[in-house]
């Protein structure tokens, strides 16, 4: 069983997580898909940081909580290479879409980006229930 304090910590985690999957739906009814794929992918990395948490793992890098994740939980098989991919691609699309004003998301590309983000937090909560 997780230590309480650390128990707490993955849940406040999870909870952001949450809330930006709630955002990111809104987002995507309401036609605004670079927002929706920003709060997708902070969805995932919420997610990754409640996860970490739980190994006693914590960085406020980007890079350095996907490299540990895939070290820590995809290479050890706890996650499939498919989580590896998610946060791969939906990393490089809120990006392009934060930054590259050319970038235009399209609307299956960021329904995919929404339904990712939904099944990455729910495997790695159930998960973390599990501990």
């Amino acid at each position: 069983m997780l230590e309480e304090l650390v128990r707490i910590s993955a849940e406040l985690r999870l909870e952001k997580a949450h809330e930006c999957l709630k955002d990111a739906e809104i987002m995507l009814a309401a036609g605004s898909y670079a927002t929706c794929a920003n709060r997708s992918y902070y969805c995932i990395f919420h997610t990754m940081q409640a996860a970490l948490t739980t190994i006693g793992f914590s960085s406020r890098k980007h890079s350095g909580s996907i490299a540990e994740f895939r070290k820590s939980f995809v290479k050890t098989g706890i996650f499939s290479e498919i989580h590896s991919d998610i946060i791969g691609e939906a990393f490089n699309v809120r990006t392009k879409s934060d930054y590259d004003i050319h970038y235009v998301i399209s609307t299956s590309d960021v329904e995919k980006q929404a339904a990712n983000a939904k099944f990455f937090l729910e495997s790695v909560e159930k998960y973390i229930i599990s501990l």
